[in-house]
């Protein structure tokens, strides 16, 4: 299925009255897609663990019913939230920190899988790792010193780096705890941190504002507000004439300088693989929260050109995608 077909048929899940999304047998189970973005920002993960739940036997509209929620702030997360708890879905699967959180408030029955979380563990989803506990299992993309190695390769690429700005989404616990690995990382290589903070999107081009002349380069803390907005910080980061590191190569994809961290679309073909598991009556809490095992790194040379920046070949030859 093309991706713009996909997010097409998305967008139109999101709008179907409950009636008309409830027309299945009694006997099918029902898994609900719960995450804080839109079927652009997100619709291309899904349908990977669409593809891979078919692969295992799923089929959506015939062996399952598959509910989509793209939730649009705090209290549409619990909105939503709510109505699939009352609707005794068999499985919720989620994408990013808070919507976990709303999840694992709601209920402690219905099993919750997350696709992508970042430290599960120190924002407070799971009691541990091999033994999450509860009715929550996964995959974190909680990594030992990942914020360390993203600030490192940033000062590889950028000649000079003195001054690094971290753009956050304050509202995010997992986006706050990423920040605090940052200014560990920044210390330790002796850089000056330099603040911007946002809580909606009608932050973004404010902060980038306030940035002009006092950064040489920013990191931008995941968190689903960024991921929705990913083109438009691109846009912006180039105007401003900072280079960009992101953990998601779909930043880089929308313009981005750099990025590093795990494959999303592997991530959530593994989700599918954890779902499955559930279906055929394995619980979450003896189900260990999975860890990605590799990382891709991901650079823009068209980005790169724009900037005026020359990424080094030792760079080039560890990347495992050059974007021209």
């Amino acid at each position: 299925m093309k991706r713009r077909e996909f997010i097409t048929l998305l967008g139109g899940a999101a709008a179907w009255p409950l009636t008309a999304r409830a027309q299945y047998p009694a006997i099918v189970p029902t898994v609900a897609f719960f995450v804080s973005g839109t079927p652009s920002s997100h619709g291309l993960w899904f349908a990977a663990l669409v593809e891979r739940l078919r692969e295992l036997g799923w089929i959506e509209n015939r062996t399952v019913a598959i509910e989509y929620r793209f939730a649009q702030g705090r209290q549409s997360f619990v909105d939503t939230m709510g109505e699939l708890v009352r609707r005794k879905v068999d499985v919720i699967v989620t994408n990013g920190t808070d919507a976990a959180l709303v999840a694992k408030q709601a209920t402690s029955a219905i099993p919750i899988v997350l696709a992508a979380a970042t430290d599960p563990v120190g924002t407070g989803l799971v009691a541990s790792l091999p033994r999450p506990g509860g009715n929550i299992t996964g995959l974190s993309l909680q990594a030992a010193d990942l914020a360390g190695k993203r600030v490192a390769l940033l000062r590889e690429v950028v000649p000079g780096l003195h001054r690094l700005a971290v753009m956050v989404n304050v509202g995010s616990p997992a986006a706050v705890l990423e920040r605090s690995e940052v200014q560990s990382a920044a210390a330790a290589l002796g850089l000056d941190l330099v603040a911007a903070e946002i809580r909606r999107a009608e932050d973004i081009a404010p902060a980038f504002e306030t940035l002009k002349g006092r950064a040489d380069a920013a990191y931008i803390c995941g968190d689903p507000l960024v991921t929705a907005n990913r083109v438009r910080i691109s846009t912006l980061a180039l105007g401003a004439q900072l280079p960009t590191m992101q953990g998601v190569r779909d930043y880089v994809r929308a313009g981005g300088l750099i990025s590093y961290g795990a494959n999303f679309l592997v991530l959530y073909r593994r989700a599918a693989e954890l779902v499955d598991k559930i279906l055929r009556g394995a619980r979450p809490a003896d189900l260990p929260i999975e860890q990605p095992t590799t990382f891709d790194l991901v650079v823009n040379l068209k980005t790169a050109k724009t900037l005026g920046l020359e990424i080094p070949e030792t760079v080039l030859a560890r990347a495992d995608e050059v974007i021209e």
